[in-house]
């Protein structure tokens, strides 16, 4: 009896699925080329579109909006992971009474749209706050909200053994949590973490909508200056895409890090045999 699902193709339809994918090459090559040929014609791919980031100014401009970029997202991220943590031990409590404005808090925000949360911040407490921490609060209260979702569900997904054998030696709910099942569920969070803390930063482009000095709204300053709003995207794209994988591959370096303690720890972890003779 036939252990796959389906007969292997024979020459024939070898052939036939060969030429089908030579086609949808050729016609994704073709659209692409078409789509190239336009933007040259409407001249926002020329050598003149480019000629602005080979000004040093610009480049110095981008440069500095880029650290205003990277300081309002690590600013955010920074605070939302405190406000997740905070939160998510709250939403954690045995205490109705803490518990209850913990959820309303955390779905709440989660529920709100971005561009609103950040409007409200600014237009109700723009004096106080100004456009950078108006867009800088407005991203923890969302990314901490989620945060405190990704933290609970962490922690809940540490086996439940860990749990009542810390309770069985006489720990706190407070030492169950901070000691035993925080640090297992890191190596649990640590992707949705990343992941969201590359949201955080791809959100600050949000910011534009204040007309803060971050890399957007520069951006927008020098495609209206030079009328090239598409090498100026590609130029934005291409330095948020190398930050963000940067961002993802540091996730997997830490991920890795763990495993690798969490299979020392295993391997100098003394066996016993039976009678209680350590080997």
């Amino acid at each position: 009896m036939s252990a796959v699902l389906f007969d292997a193709p024979g020459p024939r339809s070898r052939a036939r699925h060969t030429l089908y994918g030579v086609v949808a090459c050729v016609a994704a090559a073709a659209f692409v080329a078409f789509v190239v040929h336009r933007l040259y014609v409407r001249e926002q791919i020329t050598a003149d579109a480019w000629e602005p980031f080979q000004d040093p100014e610009i480049l110095a401009g981008l440069v500095q909006a880029f650290g205003r970029t990277l300081l309002a997202a690590g600013s955010a991220i920074v605070l939302s992971i405190g406000f997740g943590a905070v939160f998510a031990a709250g939403r954690l409590s045995d205490r109705l009474w803490l518990r209850l404005p913990c959820v309303a808090v955390i779905e709440f925000f989660r529920a709100t749209p971005l561009v609103l949360l950040i409007l409200g911040i600014f237009f109700g407490f723009g004096d106080t706050t100004g456009r950078y921490w108006a867009l800088v609060l407005a991203l923890m209260l969302y990314n901490g909200s989620v945060l405190a979702e990704t933290f609970r569900a962490g922690i809940n997904a540490v086996p439940r053994g860990q749990r009542e054998a810390a309770y069985a030696i006489g720990l706190r709910k407070t030492q169950v949590t901070t000691l035993i099942l925080a640090p297992q569920a890191v190596r649990i969070m640590l992707p949705a973490i990343v992941s969201q803390c590359v949201v955080a930063l791809k959100d600050t482009a949000l910011g534009f909508i204040l007309g803060s000095e971050e890399a957007v709204s520069v951006g927008k300053l020098i495609y209206i200056s030079y009328g090239n709003p598409i090498a100026t995207g590609i130029v934005l794209a291409v330095v948020f895409i190398a930050i963000n994988y940067g961002l993802s591959k540091l996730a997997q370096f830490l991920e890795s890090r763990q495993r690798r303690k969490g299979r020392a720890v295993l391997r100098e972890a003394p066996t016993t045999v039976a009678g209680g003779v350590d080997d």
